[in-house]
């Protein structure tokens, strides 16, 4: 094992390319236009989380934008023979890569990229993020009566969330809640919103954002041991007024939510559970691993709404 080992590349084939090699065209429509979509997950101990699950939305984004990717076995060939590779601690932030290729492509370049999870990333799992409400510019009905908008979408185009991200980071905050116009509680940039009252653990509905691979293992989890969720609108009030908030994502996985615009909140203790429900692995002999990867806050995931993607994803 390596300190900070070299992000690896591979073809759904299982062919490893050295991180020289060059992969995609300077006209690749993906780095023009932002044209693609992409998974990201979490591999511990040499198992890629929920990846039926990150294959299968795969599909879905691949088809709202008009792009026909490998079947899912085909994936599943690079996948092992990244994870075979991977020299470095237990774990990895996996991504399956799609970018629309040339106008002349006829079929899209695929490929699949492993590397250190964040420092950043790791730290917040237990220290949490302060983060900002941010209107979104759009409500949840409107997104899903504009298919041309993508909601729902995990594509390439990433400026949005970066953007928002940017405006966080100079505002004194780590991460950014966006809300519907109409004031309704959105996603985040690279992450599904969960808050907790009592033993119910809630969750937004699903129009006009990413469907939440990671919040739908946590709530299975949850309900096995006597907890109860739901899918319902939630608002800055709710926020503020929830026994906790968790950002969750599918390379982060957990960060509670320690401020909302400046005001302090804390967890009632409940993080810890969360975690544990969620299988967040511990961090005691990865600390010396820590890298400067770019981790993804998840990018599951966990994510914004019109999915300019999600670095981390949901």
């Amino acid at each position: 094992m390596t300190d900070h080992p070299a992000p690896l590349t591979a073809l759904l084939d299982g062919t490893l390319l050295p991180p020289e090699t060059p992969l995609l065209r300077p006209d690749d429509l993906g780095v023009l236009r932002g044209e693609g979509v992409f998974e990201t997950t979490l591999v511990v101990d040499g198992v890629a989380r929920d990846l039926d699950d990150h294959l299968a939305r795969l599909a879905i984004s691949a088809e709202m934008t008009g792009l026909v990717v490998p079947a899912p076995d085909r994936w599943r060939t690079g996948v092992d023979a990244l994870v075979k590779a991977w020299t470095g601690d237990r774990q990895m932030v996996l991504r399956l890569i799609v970018s629309r290729g040339p106008v002349s492509a006829v079929q899209p370049v695929c490929y699949l990229l492993g590397g250190e999870l964040s420092a950043a990333s790791r730290r917040q799992r237990t220290e949490g993020v302060r983060v900002m409400l941010l209107d979104r510019g759009f409500t949840a009905r409107t997104a899903a009566d504009a298919p041309w908008l993508l909601a729902g979408a995990k594509t390439l185009s990433y400026g949005v969330n970066m953007a928002a991200l940017r405006h966080a980071a100079a505002n004194d905050a780590d991460d950014v809640i966006f809300l519907g116009s109409d004031g309704a509680v959105l996603e985040a940039p690279t992450a599904s919103v969960v808050v907790a009252n009592g033993r119910t653990l809630s969750t937004p509905p699903r129009d006009g954002i990413l469907d939440g691979i990671t919040v739908r293992r946590l709530f299975r989890a949850a309900r096995d041991v006597g907890w109860s969720t739901t899918t319902q609108v939630l608002t800055r009030a709710d926020l503020h007024a929830a026994a906790g908030v968790w950002l969750v994502s599918s390379a982060r996985l957990l960060a509670p939510v320690i401020s909302i615009d400046g005001a302090n909140r804390h967890d009632h203790g409940l993080t810890a559970e969360i975690a544990e429900l969620l299988g967040v692995p511990p961090d005691v002999d990865d600390a010396a691993g820590d890298g400067d990867g770019d981790g993804d806050g998840d990018g599951d995931g966990d994510g914004s709404g019109v999915r300019a993607g999600s670095g981390d994803g949901h």
